[in-house]
């Protein structure tokens, strides 16, 4: 009795913890599709949460138990209630809520924005139909987070489109999916909220979810993995904290080699996925459980920056990639060097183009070994299908002069609809680009433009700015700057593989961020690469001493402005001095 009581007050306990506010890095934990797909069962579920906390997983931050499609056994035709099924979770949910909260971890559930599953309707699960959310959005949401007490929840979209229910609806994504997260809010749970579209549903979706999908299913297979690397390498503007583009589940620890499932994790980390285990974890493999409870590749998952990784260059066939860590603006970096490649690749990373000077340590993230301090650049050999990612913390912090078009922001962003038919922007590989994408398909209106949200500035003033554009017919790009016009220009680079930098464009930074807004209202512009951005007057060594008005300025030893460090080129009053 009294055993008994405790469990009943220690779940309790863990319900009402689950309700407060939570950390707001990428959800950590393990769903049950992956492996099982369907066929599910509570002592299965209660199995892999046990799994969790024995095998060391719950110590570094998993947290989700989450129950996929399965569950379901219909619903009652008078009150419209949700039926579970009774042969695989006899008990109902609760136990098994109850359980997993016992055991100090968050509980997580799976419904879908139609009236069917997708189990219900491509997996043969009959007594599926008619229980997802559609026309039960609060009825549903109150039972699964007020009554069963679920911290996450998953929404498929089988039975909102069209082709893939029996109602034949056509439903609309942004109103379904907005009218879910309201009935959520409802309940006065935090509950993490996943929209699983299978692509980038629209800008929209950073409103009402925690997490999107960005692509179609993971598969167990390197050619899947790759597929969905590549889909996320341009949208690091589309995730922030709290929001996240979600890659899908984790097939570490199944059938790719150790190689990939390196590649898989680390990039997952890198690019802020959510970490959703989906191997067996009662069984899993040593290298696996190794590799998923890598603390340094889960702190880079979970910074608190929560900057996606970038691309930066494209060299030898791989793509190098940079985001902040620890702070924004920072002496710390993380960098990524990915060969998509089957075969190996020697790159030579120049420390300049991650915007660091001076001596740089090295830190290697997959052996969690400190390599030295290095200066100018690092030569790396990366593995076919592999990656390689270390911490760097440098002397000096230089003002980015390059920002790809990939890492910029199309306010009708959406992967949904034919972008062509809705004049939406678009992403695409472009072997002439320096970062081997380009964004297109861009102008004819006021929101489908392209904007530069975090171009940063140390000290503000004078800049030049130049854009280098890919058009085969002159086009106009009309520049604006923290809200204010500054110029249309008219270019044309000769042809669609060709790119060409225009003019530069005199323009005014503010002090902090800044957001640079290339857009065309009335007709197509050019697909955009980059642009660069460097100071209107010359800062090279030669020219310090002309820096009139400068004060407390300072630069490289090349002459290039930087900041958070106590070293360099101090210009004051006029005058330079070297700080060692």
């Amino acid at each position: 009795m009294r055993k008994t009581f405790l469990l009943v007050a220690l779940a309790a306990w863990a319900a009402t913890a689950s309700a407060q506010t939570q950390p707001d890095g990428p959800t950590m934990g393990w769903s049950s599709w992956n492996t099982y797909a369907s066929k599910i069962n509570a002592a299965l579920i209660e199995r892999q949460a046990k799994a969790m906390v024995d095998n060391g997983l719950k110590a570094v931050g998993y947290t989700y138990v989450n129950i996929d499609d399965g569950f379901q056994g219909g619903r009652d035709k008078t009150t419209g209630q949700l039926i579970i099924n009774q042969t695989r979770f006899p008990g109902g949910l609760k136990p098994v809520v109850d359980s997993i909260h016992v055991l100090g971890l968050k509980a997580g559930i799976y419904s879908d924005a139609g009236h069917n599953t997708c189990a219900g309707y491509y997996g043969g699960e009959k007594q599926e139909d008619g229980t997802g959310l559609y026309e039960h959005d609060q009825q549903d949401c109150d039972y699964f987070f007020k009554d069963m007490g679920f911290d996450f929840i998953k929404v498929d979209y089988c039975g909102g489109d069209a082709g893939q229910n029996s109602e034949r609806l056509k439903l609309d994504e942004k109103s379904r999916y907005t009218a879910i997260s309201n009935a959520i809010k409802n309940t006065g749970r935090d509950v993490r909220f996943n929209v699983c579209r299978w692509n980038y549903p629209g800008t929209w979706v950073s409103n009402v979810a925690t997490s999107w999908r960005t692509t179609h299913d993971i598969a167990d297979a390197w050619s899947s993995v790759k597929g969905i690397i590549m889909e996320n390498l341009p949208l690091s503007a589309y995730s922030s904290r709290g929001h996240y583009n979600d890659m899908d589940m984790l097939e570490v620890g199944r059938s790719m080699t150790e190689e990939e499932d390196k590649t898989h994790f680390g990039m997952w980390c890198a690019l802020n996925s959510p970490l959703l285990i989906g191997c067996d974890m009662s069984r899993i493999k040593a290298a696996a459980l190794k590799l998923l409870t890598n603390k340094d590749l889960i702190a880079l998952n979970q910074d608190t920056v929560a900057d996606q990784a970038q691309v930066v260059k494209y060299t030898n066939e791989c793509y190098v990639l940079v985001r902040d860590v620890d702070r924004a603006q920072g002496t710390t970096r993380a960098l990524v060097v990915f060969n998509p490649t089957d075969g190996t690749k020697q790159v030579s990373v120049s420390f300049a183009d991650l915007c660091l000077s001076g001596q740089v340590n090295m830190r290697d993230l997959f052996e969690q070994k400190d390599l030295g301090a290095f200066t100018n650049q690092y030569t790396v050999s990366v593995p076919a299908h592999g990656c390689r990612i270390y911490k760097l913390t440098a002397e000096l912090r230089t003002e980015q002069t390059r920002y790809e078009a990939e890492t910029a922001y199309i306010s009708d962003y959406q992967e949904i609809y034919n972008n062509q038919a809705y004049k939406t922007g678009i992403y695409e590989q472009l072997d002439a680009c320096s970062g081997h994408f380009k964004a297109g398909w861009l102008g004819c209106s006021a929101q489908n433009d392209l904007c530069f949200r975090k171009v940063y500035s140390a000290e503000g003033g004078d800049y030049q700015l130049v854009v280098g554009f890919i058009c085969g017919e002159s086009r106009n790009i009309g520049i604006e700057v923290n809200g204010a016009k500054v110029k249309t220009i008219t270019v044309n680079s000769g042809g669609w593989g060709t790119v060409k930098r225009s003019t530069a464009v005199n323009v005014h930074l503010n002090m902090g961020y800044n957001e640079i807004r290339l857009y065309n209202t009335a007709n197509w512009m050019p697909d955009i690469d980059y642009i660069d951005l460097s100071p209107a007057t010359s800062t090279g060594m030669k020219a310090l001493t002309k820096v009139a008005k400068a004060n407390n300025e300072v630069y490289t030893v090349e002459g290039q402005r930087a900041y958070a460090s106590s070293r360099g080129v101090l210009v004051k009053r006029g005058r330079t001095f070297i700080r060692k």
